[in-house]
C-alpha cells in the first residue's frame, strides 16, 4: 500500500529568514566546464533543524550520537492553533501526551508561514517542557525557529528536554498537516559532535 508522505521541512534558500543573531545562510554557485557545485554557508540552526544536547550543554551528546530510534517512528501531532503566546503545561495534559511519545505541536506559527521572522511566534512554555521530560516523551517538535520565548530568560524549554536527551526539532511547517497519529522520519545532517543541524523531515501515514 502506497502512503501518504508529507514534506513539512522549510526549503533552505540564500536570504531566507534564520533566529536573529544566527548566521545569514548564502549559496555561491560555481560552474565549471562539465560540472556545477555550489557552496553553502549556514548555521546548525538554520530552517528545519534538530537540536541536540550539546546545544545547551558543553559536555551533553552532538547531534551525530542521537539515537536514531528517537528521530524514526510513531508521532502524534497535537492541535495547538489555538493557543495564544506559548503552549503550556494545561493544553498539553488536556493532550493526555504518554510516556515514549514523540510529539509535534501545530500553532499558529504554521498558519502565518516562514517568509519571515516574527518576534511573537508561539513556543513552548518552561512548565510545559518540564511536563513533557517528567512524562518520558521521546522527542519533540515546533513550528517555530526555537523552542523557548525570544529574549526570554527561561531556558528551561532546551534544557529541561535536551538534558534528557530528548531531541527537539525546531523550523518545521504544519500548515497542510491534520493533527492525530502520524510515522515520523527526521533525520539531521551527520556533522561530528556538533550542537545541531540541519535535517529533512516528513511525516507519512
Amino acid at each position: 500500500m502506497n502512503k501518504e508522505i508529507k514534506d513539512i521541512s522549510l526549503p533552505f534558500y540564500e536570504g531566507m529568514p534564520v533566529y536573529p543573531g544566527n548566521p545569514e545562510v548564502t549559496v555561491t554557485e560555481e560552474s565549471g566546464a562539465t560540472s556545477t557545485h555550489s557552496k553553502i554557508c549556514l548555521g546548525t540552526h538554520a530552517g528545519t533543524h534538530i537540536d541536540a544536547p550539546r546545544h545547551v550543554f558543553e559536555e551533553g551528546k552532538g547531534i551525530d550520537d542521537l539515537e536514531l530510534s528517537k528521530l524514526i517512528g510513531p508521532c502524534r501531532v497535537l492541535d495547538m492553533t489555538h493557543v495564544k503566546e506559548c503552549v503550556r503545561q494545561g493544553d498539553l495534559e488536556k493532550e493526555n501526551v504518554q510516556e515514549g511519545e514523540r510529539i509535534l505541536c501545530k500553532t499558529a506559527n504554521s498558519n502565518r508561514g516562514f517568509d519571515s521572522f516574527y518576534d511573537d511566534y508561539v513556543y513552548l512554555d518552561g512548565d510545559a517542557a518540564e511536563y513533557l521530560a517528567h512524562v518520558g516523551i521521546v522527542l519533540f517538535g515546533i513550528d517555530s525557529f526555537s523552542v523557548k520565548k525570544r529574549g526570554g530568560d527561561d531556558t528551561r524549554p532546551h534544557d529541561s528536554l535536551l538534558k534528557k536527551e530528548i531531541p527537539i526539532i525546531e523550523g518545521i511547517s504544519l500548515k497542510d498537516i491534520e493533527p492525530g497519529a502520524w510515522e515520523l522520519i527526521a533525520l539531521p545532517v551527520k556533522f561530528r559532535e556538533l550542537d545541531g543541524a540541519p535535517a529533512r523531515v516528513v511525516l507519512m501515514h
